[in-house]
């Protein structure tokens, strides 16, 4: 898909753009499935914490390779609560929380292996990690993943184009 600009007569790419308040509603879900990574790891259940802590590291992945649209929690997003919300006032670049998604997999992932490794205390550190970014996005729309993404354009270690 492209547009032409009135001014130049170029033919720019545009990108799809997703609804803002899906990653947030994501990272609702997410937050709540950490927290109880981090309560069931407290409590002893340290099979349990592990398994559920890869699974939200398997969906990480699913986020970081399919993108946050084709995500399971992005899909019910879509079905079942966007339709019954007003259409948001300008859509968001998909590549931040992509990226995010990246970062998420990278933490919990760690966490996994660490914990495959006979290292306990990994599980609820990692999904303490990734809880607390997860809330800050689900309370206050507020992404690390989407910030590092950020500076890492800045950098020039990612390109845009």
């Amino acid at each position: 898909m492209s547009a032409t600009t009135p001014e130049s007569g170029a033919t720019t790419p545009v990108r799809p753009g997703i609804d803002p308040r899906g990653p947030r509603f994501s990272a609702a879900i997410t937050s709540v499935l950490l927290l109880a990574v981090v309560v069931l790891a407290v409590g002893g259940l340290d099979a349990a914490a592990l398994a559920l802590l890869a699974l939200l590291a398997a969906l990480f992945a699913w986020g970081a390779i399919a993108g946050v649209a084709r995500h399971p929690f992005g899909l019910l997003f879509r079905w079942l609560v966007h339709p019954r919300l007003a259409s948001p006032v300008e859509l968001e670049d998909p590549r931040p929380p992509t990226f995010a998604q990246l970062v998420g997999l990278i933490v919990t992932g760690t966490g996994v292996v660490l914990g495959l490794l006979g290292i306990a205390a990994a599980v609820p550190v990692a999904a303490a990690a990734a809880f607390l970014a997860a809330f800050l996005n689900a309370a206050f729309g507020y992404c690390l993943g989407c910030r590092i993404y950020l500076l890492l354009v800045r950098a020039r270690v990612i390109r845009t184009a």
